[in-house]
């Protein structure tokens, strides 16, 4: 499960078909050496996409 203080590149190193979900909400998180260092939620809150939907795509994409 991704939770809200998860390393945005560890999400994509442990779960590749989440990229799909960052690229549907247009967050290049895997371009920016950021997401080494920034949760999942801070990245969201940066570029004003929600959360609690964010997660909700994210996890759904782990099934």
């Amino acid at each position: 499960m991704i939770t809200r203080d998860m390393i945005i590149a560890d999400i994509i190193r442990e779960h590749p078909e989440t990229l799909a979900v960052f690229k549907h909400y247009h967050l290049d998180c895997y371009e920016c050496q950021i997401a080494d260092l920034e949760t999942i939620e801070h990245g969201a809150g940066v570029h004003k996409v929600g959360i609690e939907e964010l997660l909700e795509s994210l996890n759904r994409s782990l099934s």
